[in-house]
């Protein structure tokens, strides 16, 4: 066993019963596919493709809807392109001495403090924040690059898969890391939406009433982080921002608050997950960009029927306007 299987393996029960259950999803796909014929449910590679990309269009919109709200939609692709330089300094890490480190959980560690970074250069220099976001981008994808070109082990073989997506790449240990951010950013989210929220529409109000800003953005900043790398496994870097904007845009063409916006843009993702990853197994294709296509598909439904429908309203708003000896009240 590698030294990140030991690391993952050292969380005992936690772990274990992650398994557990990964068996019975497992056991319930095989269930669908005896039952529909579906050839699609009836790999084990499919069966964690299709619960890692459930669990991402959960996270995804979670958080992106709060960043597309904040006018900070590319801080996804920021740090994205720091989480490729994490990739790459597993896969030197590897390559050079030896280890067992899982990109992935390298990914996390460097995305992370990208996150920070983004915060931190904007809080000290007084820098907008998309000139940051430029800044930690440039240079993760810089040092990604650096550390490939060196080549050490044949590098530049084994970045495609995290560059593009793979489902077939999926591994167990990779869907655990996964069922632990996915678990962390709903805690989080749940304890403190109310902040978030707060914080989301009115940063100065929110100072006034005694909530620390500064701190909210970092756990923002680090949530989105770990959505990022948790997609990475079958959006790859270069499209896994798509899942924190494109739902989130679709869904504000519909809803008519912020709640109502956070669960449509899920259904949205759900939907544009499930349907590209079906599209992707049957046609060969590309993972993370079919998901991408069907979710930009998604978005186009969504804004024409928001255009219907608004225009429906405003016909209805039209013909019940009151009359001057009418109470607008009733």
């Amino acid at each position: 066993m590698t030294a990140a299987l030991a690391a993952v393996g050292a969380l005992g029960a936690p772990y274990d019963a992650t398994l557990w259950l990964l068996d019975r999803w497992s056991d319930l796909m095989t269930v669908l596919a005896d039952a529909t014929g579906a050839a699609v449910l009836g790999y084990g590679f499919m069966h964690r493709a299709f619960l890692v990309g459930i669990l991402i269009a959960v996270m995804a919109p979670l958080i992106g809807t709060f960043l597309v709200h904040r006018q900070l939609a590319l801080i996804g692709d920021a740090l994205a392109h720091t989480a490729f330089a994490g990739v790459a300094v597993g896969l030197f890490v590897n390559a050079a001495l030896g280890t067992g480190v899982s990109p992935y959980l390298t990914a996390v560690v460097v995305a992370m403090i990208a996150a920070l970074a983004i915060e931190l250069i904007s809080e000290v220099t007084n820098a907008y924040n998309d000139v940051s976001m430029a800044i930690v981008l440039s240079t993760g994808f810089a040092l990604g690059a650096v550390l490939i070109s060196l080549n050490a082990g044949g590098l530049a073989v084994g970045v495609n898969q995290y560059l593009f997506g793979n489902l077939s790449t999926v591994t167990n240990e990779n869907t655990v890391l996964l069922v632990g951010l996915f678990a962390v950013i709903a805690l989080v989210v749940g304890v403190t939406y109310k902040q978030l929220l707060y914080v989301t529409f009115d940063e100065t109000a929110a100072r006034v009433a005694g909530i620390n800003v500064r701190w909210y953005n970092r756990v923002v900043a680090m949530l989105t982080a770990m959505v990022v790398v948790g997609a990475m496994q079958i959006m790859g870097v270069i499209l896994v921002a798509a899942m924190l904007v494109v739902p989130v845009a679709g869904a504000a063409q519909l809803a008519r608050s912020f709640r109502e916006a956070l669960l449509a843009s899920v259904i949205l993702a759900e939907l544009a997950v499930l349907v590209g990853i079906t599209l992707s197994f049957y046609y060969e294709t590309t993972a993370g960009g079919t998901i991408v296509l069907v979710a930009v598909g998604v978005y186009v439904v969504a804004v024409l029927v928001g255009k219907l429908t608004s225009g429906t309203d405003a016909a209805v708003s039209a013909d019940s306007e009151p009359t001057p000896d009418e109470d607008p009240a009733d």
